[in-house]
């Protein structure tokens, strides 16, 4: 059996983007991955309207929480194998030090949850952001990582959150 790597998607609230995209890599490389979420600054819970997406197109939301960037720093933590920030912000703030030596790349995705207007736009922005979020987590999956370098890894890694799809 082959080694299964964990992923950890960071953001500033943790509330839509890095939720998804947990839930999109649970589902996805589940059996190769193990997906987490975390912010910098939580709010503490889970956006509706993420839940709403992911239960529509079947992806897994049990579990899912709002939760501190912390708990992966601390002690008997998970050891993370790959970092991505999926939102500016956090792309720029000072991260805690992570265990072992995670490979990172920023990966940023429109903030879905900062879009106002009617509730058929509101959602439209989920959808663009899961899609988009999908897209780059279908690169991921699909890279040789056994076969890879580091720096080659790292520079593949870094192009896939440089698509033109924002």
């Amino acid at each position: 059996m082959s080694r299964v790597f964990n992923v950890l998607f960071l953001c500033t609230g943790n509330t839509a983007r890095s939720i998804l995209a947990e839930s999109i890599l649970r589902h996805d490389g589940s059996g190769r991955f193990q997906a987490f979420s975390a912010g910098s600054q939580p709010k503490g819970t889970v956006h509706p309207l993420a839940v709403k997406l992911l239960t529509a197109e079947g992806f897994p939301t049990e579990g899912l929480r709002s939760k501190s960037w912390d708990e992966f720093a601390a002690p008997g933590a998970p050891p993370i194998d790959f970092i991505f920030t999926v939102c500016d912000n956090a792309a720029g703030e000072v991260c805690p030090i992570w265990p072992g030596t995670p490979m990172t790349a920023h990966w940023g995705v429109d903030d879905p949850a900062a879009v106002t207007g009617t509730e058929l736009e509101r959602e439209a922005a989920f959808v663009t952001a899961f899609k988009q979020l999908r897209r780059r987590i279908s690169v991921f999956t699909a890279l040789p990582l056994a076969s890879l370098d580091q720096l080659a890894l790292q520079k593949r890694l870094s192009a896939i959150g440089q698509d033109s799809d924002r």
